[in-house]
């Protein structure tokens, strides 16, 4: 006798927010009719660290004090003690997406370190203006050695809707060296730990290029970074983890230069 069970889900997106109702369908599937104890369906959200790769070895102790952390718990009965007739049976259910106590309903995200199982936010717009010269530079040991140059622009916002594009312009004042390649480099900073230490991992999870070759001088090029959905999510900082994104301008020089000015980006949904 074979008998199949599957859930359904009422939401083709499958995309929820605290507060609103998760319905669909227990699809039970048998050739012939079959007694049962009972169905009931539970429904959970934890947040997972785990430890990457890279710190095997070195916060073992923190990977073993920290235990998934839950954020959504509940279980509904659906049908009592019986008996489904042969053929297909569709229960529907609801659930009410309510977190335990003072708990927040993140977003499903998986990173290196932090992985979520199912947060509007407020934006306040927070323009940059930057300049780089071999003076503005930080960690250059022979700063002498470096070609003159000069590169204005500016980024529209450094706090962004995760839904709308990173936007700006990039302008190349002077450079002494000819120009290879200037690039846009997306970079996600998983922190996360407990009393007994932090394991803090930085992976580049997009580059593009904006520009190709010796751009000319005094021309705007435009910067324009779309998040990628599967390796974004809203920023996060709780008491064990932290997930944050920052967004690198890099130029290389045709003397293997290479330019690099960072940008910490506060990454919002609404």
């Amino acid at each position: 006798m074979g008998t199949s069970l599957d859930i359904k889900i009422k939401r083709a997106n499958k995309v929820y927010h605290a507060g609103e109702i998760l319905s669909g369908v227990v699809v039970i599937s048998s050739k012939d009719s079959i007694q049962h104890q009972g169905v009931s369906l539970t429904m959970e959200g934890t947040v997972n660290l785990q430890l990457s790769a890279k710190s095997v070895g070195v916060f073992e102790a923190f990977y073993n004090s920290v235990k998934p952390i839950q954020i959504i718990n509940s279980t509904i009965e659906m049908v009592k003690p019986g008996k489904f007739p042969s053929g297909k049976t569709e229960v529907p259910f609801e659930f009410p997406l309510h977190v335990k106590g003072n708990k927040v309903l993140y977003e499903t995200y998986h990173g290196v370190f932090v992985n979520i199982q199912p947060q509007k936010g407020k934006l306040t717009p927070s323009p940059v203006d930057f300049t780089i010269t071999p003076e503005t530079l930080q960690n250059v040991k022979e700063r002498a050695l470096l070609p003159k140059f000069l590169i204005r622009g500016h980024l529209n916002s450094t706090n962004c809707v995760i839904t709308q594009p990173l936007t700006g312009e990039l302008v190349v004042e002077s450079s002494d060296a000819a120009i290879r390649s200037i690039e846009l480099q997306l970079v996600r900073v998983e922190t996360c730990g407990c009393a007994e230490g932090y394991a803090r991992d930085a992976t580049e999870i997009q580059n593009i290029q904006i520009a190709d070759g010796d751009v000319c001088r005094s021309l705007s090029v435009p910067i324009y970074m779309v998040f990628p959905r599967l390796f974004t999510c809203p920023t996060l900082e709780t008491t064990n983890f932290k997930v944050e994104f920052e967004v690198n301008i890099v130029v290389l020089l045709h003397a293997d230069h290479l330019i690099t000015e960072n940008f910490p980006l506060k990454l919002c949904r609404i």
